[in-house]
């Protein structure tokens, strides 16, 4: 992957790379991209509508949203990278040496931690589409009724992300033997997933009627 986050890669590079045999990126890299392109199209939503004087009523509002969601984008564009790196720490844990017992200890203990960071990634990726989720209704509601189709396409993006998200998270914590850490992510991915599914069907909703 190399040192270049993957956030500054071509598109078509970064195409051509996750449809490789490369095990990254993978879907948790693709889960953060979403979540980024759905914040985009909320900051989006907010540029069609700041300084317009037909808006002028909602200006305050526009300018909070356009900082929540740049600052998410920024985020979840980090996220991109770090949940290849998250992969390739537990790719590392995995080529240890097992011949000995003091090698199987230490394997066991790497192991471990790169499957609860490789699972952590993930799970901020899905809070963070969370919020995205969240900014994007007050888009729907207040923003330029002729960009709502892109708060809409926001949410739909955001629950996405949350969805693939979660998926990631899941298949690391079948190799975590802390149960209490599997319960408390879990218990966090459970109420990502319903939250961004209730703002979607909120938002769509709302987008549709105005459409």
């Amino acid at each position: 992957m190399g040192a270049e986050a993957y956030a500054d890669w071509k598109i078509q590079a970064y195409l051509d790379k996750l449809a490789s045999a490369d095990p990254e990126p993978g879907g948790g890299s693709v889960a953060a991209l979403t979540g980024a392109l759905g914040a985009g199209l909320v900051t989006m939503v907010t540029a069609l509508t700041i300084g317009k004087e037909k808006y002028a009523a909602v200006q305050e509002d526009m300018e909070e949203i356009k900082a929540g969601a740049e600052a998410l984008r920024a985020d979840l564009a980090a996220f991109v990278t770090a949940d290849a790196e998250a992969y390739a720490a537990v790719a590392v844990g995995m080529k240890m040496p097992r011949d000995s017992e003091v090698q199987k200890k230490e394997r066991s203990r790497v192991m471990e931690a790169a499957l609860k960071g490789a699972a952590e990634v993930p799970l901020k990726i899905a809070e963070a589409a969370v919020e995205v989720s969240r900014l994007s209704l007050p888009a729907a509601e207040k923003g330029n009724p002729n960009a709502v189709s892109d708060a809409g396409v926001a949410v739909i993006l955001a629950d996405a992300a949350a969805q693939s998200a979660a998926l990631n998270v899941k298949i690391n914590l079948a190799w975590i033997a802390d149960e209490a850490f599997k319960k408390d992510a879990w218990t966090r991915i459970e109420a990502a997933l319903s939250e961004t599914a209730r703002l979607r069907d909120v938002v769509l909703a709302l987008t549709y009627g105005k459409i």
